[in-house]
């Protein structure tokens, strides 16, 4: 069954707009722009509310035309902007992610990370009651799970792509344990899986 193309926030493009120029320069990201047929936002973010801004296949498009840019080098740039995503939203939009005063230090390492990413989870439906998104603790290690993933909407791989969501969670892993964990994205929806799933791996040493 096909999924349906669903919209993205004007505040999630921004995010995501941001973030991309901040890692590849104004130049490189309105060459993008230009590519996947987003130039109105040349030199014109969208505003940081809850309106419509695109289709989910218009995402999908954008995080196509980054990876072609940097071909090669696509999937490392992805992970960049996934990294700088999250420091976005922790400076920008910390009452959404259910941030603003949590106290999670005291907490052991697992509900850190339980925490952080159910947070990504609750924030993501509050802006598209559409996603269906959760997160897993049956496996030796906890995933986050999503059946409504945007960055592959449309899209057919023979290996897993989602590239910038494994910077994001990275960067949100960092943020709430302090360590480096490997992101491991197990299933991928362009490669015919029910779901994109993202294992969160031991701390690097």
């Amino acid at each position: 069954m096909s999924r349906p193309d669903s919209v993205i926030v004007n505040g999630l493009v921004r995010q995501a707009l941001v973030s991309a120029e901040e890692v590849m320069g104004a130049n490189g990201l309105h060459t993008v722009l230009r590519t996947c047929g987003l130039e109105r936002y040349v030199d014109s973010m969208p505003p940081n509310d809850m309106n419509s801004a695109i289709n989910t296949s218009d995402y999908a498009k954008l995080n196509q035309a980054i990876e072609g840019f940097y071909g090669r080098a696509g999937k490392g740039m992805l992970r960049r902007i996934g990294k700088a995503s999250f420091q976005y939203g922790i400076r920008e939009q910390a009452a959404l992610l259910g941030l603003a005063g949590a106290a999670i230090k005291l907490l052991p390492e697992k509900q850190r990370i339980k925490f952080i990413l159910n947070g990504m989870v609750n924030a993501l439906k509050k802006s598209n009651s559409a996603v269906d998104a959760w997160v897993d603790e049956s496996g030796a290690n906890i995933a986050y799970i999503e059946r409504t993933c945007a960055i592959c909407w449309g899209r057919t791989s023979q290996t897993p792509l989602c590239h910038l969501y494994i910077g994001s969670i990275s960067e949100a892993v960092l943020w709430a344990t302090g360590g480096e964990h490997d992101i491991i994205e197990t299933h991928c929806l362009a490669k015919g899986d029910e779901y994109c799933r993202f294992e969160v791996g031991a701390a690097k040493a």
